[in-house]
């Protein structure tokens, strides 16, 4: 659940794209990237670590042109400490390409295989991104005809890399001396959306992870990029677009407007902030129903994401709203910290109770989710440490119960706390008198009601459905196998040796 930004404008891009990568800051905190353009020439720079550390004044004088790409890493996939795999990534032919990727791809380990095989192509790390770049290049240049790359041959590509990769992906790119490409895959899984900017020098455009990439830049929302399509702007700023799919599909991830994006901006016409206050007004009407008059005196948001449903829970209960904890706005977003204990640690760092809210009362807690439970568990008890007379749990989406394979770190069954579960014993694992989960029908509601042209979503981690149809529970088992046995650190040489005996036989 990266963030990705490119950019087109008529001046240096450096500053304006570090700009906009510190409004995604919140979909990832692993490390972050700028890649640029200048004529023919690439420069880059990128690091682990938050947008502010990883940047000084020295890299960013080394980042000159007009074009670029940059990212926010939240990994799912490969190794999440390697620097070699921060975005972008570059290969160098044809032309020169940067590339960054929101997503993830379910069948590029065989992808890295064919590659090697058939389009003899090295992929140098274990990242589904490296190897969605290399199969762009390969189809640029399957495309291309003689020395020059217009829009249609980008398109061919496209469509040509459509059929071959699987999985969720938006992607930006940079080709040298052309111009920025952006796509989406053909099921709208990962959001993205395009600006522009009208200046003295000519129309600029901006095409980010999140509409408040643009708003906070000055830029004026344009559109979303729809499922399956390409948009193509050249180094003079013309814009070319074209559907590069065969039978696109609009699902956009449901876990986006619970959790993942920011309240202040809009994904697929759908304001994220009101979708939460809708999450808040179907959880109430349950609310009712399971509790009577007197049962809860208080409600308090967990701070920051759920505060939207919690308020309007409130105001649709009748019931006093409080603030009841404080966010340490120093410390990351705990569920995409990488590792159980991290998380664990941070939460008490992160959190800090206001004990004369809860000291004899009966508090209804509301979260936007409960994926592992860490986190649950240790408000609850701090609750309880705080005075709290009874502790009842809300959650604003429903039970997470299966793995995501598209992009967000929810890998394996065996980590989420409400898979092979009922609600009662989730309930006795986060030690609430009483848990509340949002309904299934009533959060895909939620989202409809905003934005009626919406109807269907990717809702695998609450629903196990799989939109893109080439999820086994074979695939699934190995993602969690090799997910608890990570593999040493020569193996990627045996695997390559190996790979390199087999395309021999063959």
């Amino acid at each position: 659940m990266c963030g990705i930004v490119g950019v087109v404008s008529h001046t240096p891009v450096n500053q304006l794209i570090y700009d906009a990568l510190l409004l995604l800051q919140h979909r990832g905190q692993d490390a972050a990237g700028i890649a640029t353009n200048h004529g023919s020439h690439f420069s880059m720079y990128k690091a682990n670590g938050l947008v502010r550390d990883v940047f000084r004044t020295r890299n960013m004088r080394s980042l000159p042109g007009n074009s670029g790409v940059g990212q926010v890493r939240y990994p799912t996939a490969g190794n999440a400490s390697s620097e070699e795999e921060a975005q972008p990534f570059y290969v160098n032919a044809p032309f020169g390409i940067t590339l960054a990727h929101n997503g993830n791809l379910t069948n590029w380990e065989q992808l890295k295989i064919d590659m090697f095989k058939n389009d003899r192509r090295h992929i140098n790390t274990e990242s589904d991104s490296e190897v969605l770049l290399n199969v762009l290049a390969h189809e640029i240049q399957n495309a291309t005809t003689g020395y020059s790359l217009d829009p249609a041959a980008m398109f061919r590509a496209v469509a040509a890399l459509h059929k071959r990769v699987r999985g969720s992906y938006a992607v930006v790119a940079q080709i040298a001396g052309h111009g920025l490409l952006a796509f989406r895959d053909p099921f709208g899984i990962r959001p993205l959306c395009i600006g522009f900017n009208d200046t003295e020098q000519g129309t600029e455009y901006l095409v980010a992870s999140e509409s408040v990439a643009l708003e906070g830049l000055g830029f004026r929302f344009l559109r979303d990029v729809i499922p399956g399509e390409a948009i193509f702007i050249d180094n003079d700023g013309k814009l070319y677009n074209q559907q590069c799919a065969e039978n696109p599909t609009l699902n956009p991830c449901a876990f986006e407007f619970v959790y993942f994006a920011r309240p202040d901006s809009i994904i697929d016409g759908a304001s994220v902030y009101a979708t939460r206050l809708k999450m808040g007004e179907y959880l109430a009407e349950k609310i009712k129903r399971q509790f009577t008059s007197g049962d809860i005196d208080v409600v308090m948001p967990i701070p920051d994401s759920s505060r939207p449903a919690a308020m309007e829970l409130a105001l649709k209960l009748n019931i006093e709203y409080r603030e009841g904890f404080i966010k340490n706005r120093y410390i990351g977003r705990t569920f995409i910290m990488p590792g159980q204990g991290v998380r664990r640690k941070s939460v008490r760092q992160k959190l800090n109770a206001i004990a004369s809210e809860f000291k004899g009362k009966n508090v209804l807690l509301v979260d936007d989710s409960i994926v592992r439970g860490t986190t649950s568990r240790e408000i609850v008890q701090m609750a309880r440490e705080s005075g709290a007379k009874k502790v009842i749990f809300a959650s604003a989406a429903p039970p997470v119960k299966y793995p995501n394979v598209y992009g967000i770190d929810m890998p394996t069954s065996s980590e989420l706390i409400a898979y092979g579960r009922t609600e009662e014993e989730v309930c006795r694992e986060i030690t609430a008198d009483a848990l509340v989960y949002q309904d299934l029908d009533a959060l895909k509601r939620s989202i409809s009601d905003v934005n009626p042209a919406l109807k269907s979503f990717e809702a695998s981690c609450f629903d196990g459905i799989y939109i893109t149809g080439d999820i086994s529970r074979d695939y699934l088992d190995r993602v969690e196998y090799a997910r608890n046995h990570p593999k040493p650190q020569n193996e990627d040489v045996i695997r390559s040796q190996l790979n390199l005996n087999l395309a021999k036989v063959d």
